[in-house]
């Protein structure tokens, strides 16, 4: 048996604008998918997820990848959850040119479905990653994020960008341009995550927005400034930068920066009263900033604030399911014991 484990992550700025070729910055954090993978002598495919999470329920299933199971949660994200593992197989079995390669596969997870923290892409990167060292053909890093890339892209029809996947296998903070992505360096970020316990469809939320962009000049400005307030953010994140402000006042900006990214990203209608409520509730609490995480429309928020604050008002705001803090973690894929 092969284990391997990838990272969830959260944008700082970016996302959506990045699926038209903006700058994005997402970060990995400390919170895992983690796959088994173990050889079969046929060509089947059995998995078994337990920790496919969505408002407290949890979606279990045992059979091919063929079979969706019976439950009562949205066919589109189950569907989603199921065929990023079918695209995982497939790239690992191209990969290893061994196209009728079967395997039991177990999935566990602490990241939760749907919710803008980039499970799809940990699930995928780390599921890649099981397959091929158990086939005997480890990929290299940057081939990895490669073909987790293609199968997301695969499952989102062309929608996807490589910012997810890359983030999720070289882990810490990253800088995604179309198809330029490379590690940036980054101080330790006070991260708070809030979660409405929801989840959005991203495939309707990225085609939603490419409506809006092919309707309206406004969206595609719109779009185009969020790139703008990517490149602004990556100087003050830069310990090196010639900027001349401390650390502490540069997170300040990053924060302010986040405010305005969720303002843009509000106008393309991918937010939704939940993650604005969790916004305001860490605005009015003293967060430098706080903004949507992901595709929006349910999920995640994520704000800066290195007090208790932020977490104690997200704890007792209507709406959010769990609070939590975040650190950055600097491990991408990792090969488990």
């Amino acid at each position: 048996m092969t284990v391997s484990s990838a990272p969830g992550k959260v944008y700082l700025f970016g996302e959506h604008a990045v699926v038209y070729g903006e700058p994005a910055i997402p970060c990995a954090i400390e919170r895992r998918a983690t796959i088994s993978v173990e050889s079969r002598d046929d060509d089947h495919v059995r998995v078994q997820a337990s920790d496919l999470s969505l408002d407290g329920f949890t979606v279990e299933y045992t059979g091919t990848t063929d079979d969706r199971p019976d439950v009562d949660v949205p066919a589109s994200l189950v569907d989603a959850a199921m065929g990023y593992i079918d695209a995982a197989v497939e790239q690992a079995r191209e990969a290893a040119d061994a196209p009728d390669a079967g395997f039991d596969i177990t999935v566990e997870s602490d990241i939760p479905l749907g919710a803008g923290l980039g499970s799809s892409a940990a699930v995928t990167v780390a599921g890649i990653d099981a397959a091929t060292r158990e086939l005997g053909q480890p990929l290299s890093t940057e081939e990895l994020a490669d073909r987790a890339y293609r199968a997301e892209a695969a499952v989102q029809k062309g929608e996807a960008s490589r910012a997810d996947t890359f983030c999720s296998a070289v882990g810490g903070a990253v800088r995604v341009e179309g198809d330029d992505c490379r590690s940036i360096d980054a101080p330790d970020l006070p991260i708070v995550v809030g979660f409405d316990g929801g989840a959005g469809d991203t495939g309707e939320l990225v085609a939603g927005v490419r409506a809006l962009k092919d309707r309206y000049d406004f969206a595609a400005d719109t779009i185009a400034t969020i790139g703008d307030i990517v490149r602004q953010g990556e100087g003050f994140l830069d310990p090196e930068s010639d900027s001349d402000l401390d650390m502490e006042a540069r997170i300040e900006e990053i924060g302010r920066l986040m405010d305005f990214n969720h303002g843009l990203l509000e106008s393309l209608g991918v937010s939704s009263r939940s993650l604005d409520s969790m916004v305001w509730a860490a605005r009015e609490a003293g967060a430098h900033g706080a903004k949507l995480t992901g595709a929006g429309g349910g999920g995640c928020i994520v704000a800066l604030d290195p007090t208790p604050e932020t977490l104690t008002a997200l704890r007792f705001t209507p709406g959010c399911e769990e609070a939590f803090r975040a650190e950055l973690d600097d491990d991408g894929v990792r090969r488990e014991a």
